[in-house]
C-alpha cells in the first residue's frame, strides 16, 4: 500500500496536525489572556509606617505616634493597631489623613486630659487636625498619608524608656510591624 496515493491517509495526517497547532495555538492565547488579566487588573496593597515613637512622659502619659503612607495601588481599610501585641481602642486613636507630603518628624503632643489629646498637631510649619477615632475602621486612599496618635497604649510604663516596643498595624488583607524604642518626652 504506497501511502503517497493514498489519499485518506494523507488527508487524515493533515488534519490531525492541524488540530493539534489550532489546540496549541488557543491554549497560547487562553495562557496569554489570564496573565494579562491578573497582572493588570489586579493591584496590590502595599503601606509603609514612618517616623514610630512611643514616648512617655515619665510620670502618668504615654504616647505612640507614627506615619502611614498608603503606597500600594489600592484604598485599603486598617481593622486594627497594637502596640506590644496589645490592641488599641479606637478612642485612644487620633489620626489625620493628608494627600500633603511629611517630611519633618512627629513632636510629642501633651495630652489635655487621660483620654484626650490636644485637637491639632504641628509637623514643620504645617498644622494638622486630629479627629478622634470611633468604632469604626480607618479606610486610608491610596497615595494618602496618615498621622496617627495613639494615647496611653496599654503595657507601656515609665520602666519601659529605653526598651524596644513593636506596632503592629492590621489591615483587611495583611499585618504591618514596626519596632521603636520608648523615649522620654522631655
Amino acid at each position: 500500500m504506497n501511502v503517497l496515493k493514498n489519499k485518506k491517509a494523507l488527508s487524515a495526517v493533515v488534519t490531525t496536525l492541524i488540530i493539534l497547532v489550532v489546540s496549541v495555538l488557543l491554549a497560547t492565547v487562553v495562557t496569554f489572556y489570564a496573565i494579562n488579566v491578573t497582572t493588570t487588573r489586579v493591584q496590590e496593597e502595599s503601606i509603609q509606617v514612618y517616623k514610630l515613637h512611643t514616648w512617655h512622659d515619665g510620670s502618668t502619659y504615654a504616647e505612640t505616634a507614627f506615619l502611614i503612607i498608603n503606597t500600594g495601588g489600592r484604598d485599603l481599610v486598617i481593622d486594627k493597631i497594637a502596640v506590644r501585641g496589645q490592641e488599641c481602642d479606637w478612642s485612644t486613636v487620633f489620626y489625620n489623613k493628608t494627600s500633603s507630603t511629611i517630611n519633618d518628624d512627629l513632636p510629642y503632643v501633651t495630652p489635655t486630659n487621660a483620654t484626650y489629646l490636644d485637637s491639632s498637631v504641628t509637623i514643620g510649619s504645617t498644622a494638622y487636625t486630629l479627629t478622634q477615632g470611633s468604632t469604626d475602621d480607618l479606610i486610608l486612599q491610596s497615595g494618602d498619608s496618615m498621622i496617627v496618635y495613639i494615647l496611653n497604649p496599654d503595657h507601656i510604663s515609665v520602666n519601659d524608656i529605653g526598651v524596644t516596643v513593636g506596632v503592629t498595624i492590621f489591615t483587611a488583607n495583611a499585618q504591618y510591624y514596626k519596632e521603636s524604642n520608648v523615649q522620654a518626652s522631655s
